[in-house]
């Protein structure tokens, strides 16, 4: 009994509490113009929302370096090609100098740089587009030697040593990459 009473006695006076007021009622009406309110909206929304990300290419020693051990790793794959003529293996990396160019030469001050490497790669290719070996054989060792591009190891041995020692490294998933397990 006291139970229902204590009970009955909160709902009344939590009923009391959120009951509208029976006084003067407030407007609801905006005093502003259409133009106005959505320039609030507008301002209050782009507070409101978080900076928005800046994608600079995250350029760092570490991703030139990742790039310029993959791609030119897979350009000096092309070696052996270029010297037989092979013209559809040298277009089948495409990708590997478009993405030499822009991952060892970021940002603004490489842009010379980049540029170059740009005009040596649609050397190779205007070479591959006139069937000339040639020609081929010459844009490719001058975009190698103006590049820096060099041959790596063939591979490492797990039983003499250690490739990387993390997925972050650059030399995951390459013939380079060789991990140490007892």
């Amino acid at each position: 009994m006291k139970f229902t009473a204590v009970i009955s006695t909160l709902l009344v006076a939590s009923a009391a509490a959120f009951a509208p007021a029976t006084t003067e009622r407030a407007s609801t009406s905006l005093s502003m113009d259409r133009r106005a309110a959505m320039g609030a909206i507008a301002a209050a929304g782009v507070v409101a929302l978080p900076q928005m990300a800046s994608a600079d290419g995250a350029i760092s020693k570490a991703t030139v370096q990742r790039s310029r051990y993959n791609y030119g790793s897979r350009i000096m794959d092309l070696k052996d090609a270029v010297a037989a003529g092979d013209f559809g293996a040298v277009a089948a990396e495409k990708n590997a100098f478009i993405l030499f160019n822009s991952g060892a030469y970021p940002g603004a001050k490489n842009k010379g740089k980049k540029a170059a490497a740009i005009a040596g790669t649609n050397a190779i290719f205007a070479a591959i587009r006139s069937k000339d070996k040639g020609a081929l054989k010459s844009a490719f060792d001058a975009y190698v030697n103006e590049n820096g591009i060099a041959s790596l190891a063939a591979s490492v041995d797990s039983t003499k040593g250690q490739g990387y020692s993390t997925d972050f490294d650059y030399r995951v998933r390459t013939k380079q990459a060789a991990i140490y397990v007892r």
